[in-house]
């Protein structure tokens, strides 16, 4: 038995609208501190880790340790249809082989029931990532939102450039070029480095998978070095996170 209520159904959406770029199944774990999925894309150049604490949820009830797979395809389909006031509950029902989904307008009180089928599909093991990254940058997602967008007119892979206390993105391809520089304060909000430089090159399309979960936090932290792997972390207003692992370009 599980059943969790989060008080924004419209939140919630976000975690569906990332997991559905990424894979076609996600695997959730029930666990004391946290629902959590964690998973690859099938290529393996791209890791999703989203985390709820169970201290987010309203209600947080479970009666063991346990894991449901869904379609991120039909999850998707369902959490789009939360709205601003909408509390969202689940409840997981092995049995039937569902996981029910309602949403509760916190104002009339009207409820609208949806049923995800459960796959029965054995997750994948995921390992954790414990890798020290010299850099840490916290921007707008609305900034993170232009410089993709700016980054995709020109070329295919964006290269992360640290130094002096700065950071230097840039791309191009066939006589086209893009340049751009953040410092704290412009736009960065924040900047962190125990290095003194620090490099590395990621595909555009990689980069562009975060932008789905862009909406659903106000600052974005990016941290990265040499030919090292690059971590996204978004904080989910209604609590949680999504934190993505993308691979870097090496020559």
């Amino acid at each position: 038995m599980f059943r969790a209520v989060y008080p924004s159904g419209s939140k919630f959406k976000a975690i569906a609208a990332a997991l559905v770029k990424i894979t076609d199944e996600a695997p959730f774990f029930i666990k004391p501190e946290a629902l959590e999925v964690k998973v690859f894309s099938p290529d393996k150049t791209a890791m999703t880790i989203v985390k709820i604490p169970s201290v987010a949820f309203e209600e947080y009830h479970f009666d063991a340790e346990e894991h449901f797979v869904v379609s991120t395809t039909d999850l998707n389909k369902v959490l789009r249809r939360g709205g601003r006031t909408d509390v969202l509950v689940l409840e997981l029902d092995k049995t039937a082989g569902v996981l029910k989904t309602v949403f509760r307008n916190k104002k009339t009180g009207v409820e609208r029931t949806f049923f995800v089928e459960l796959k029965s599909t054995v997750p994948e093991e995921v390992p954790d990532l414990n890798i020290d990254l010299g850099v840490t940058v916290t921007i707008l997602a609305s900034d993170f939102r232009l410089l993709l967008r700016d980054l995709n007119a020109v070329g295919d892979y964006a290269t992360f450039h640290f130094k002096d206390n700065k950071l230097y993105v840039s791309t191009g391809e066939q006589q086209k070029e893009y340049r751009a520089i953040f410092e704290e304060g412009s736009p960065l909000i924040s900047v962190s480095s125990t290095v003194n430089e620090a490099k590395a090159t990621y595909t555009i399309d990689l980069l562009k998978l975060a932008l789905r979960a862009a909406s659903a936090s106000k600052n974005i932290t990016l941290s990265f070095d040499n030919d090292k792997p690059m971590k996204i972390v978004f904080e989910l207003e209604g609590g949680g996170s999504i934190v993505y692992w993308l691979t870097p370009r090496v020559d």
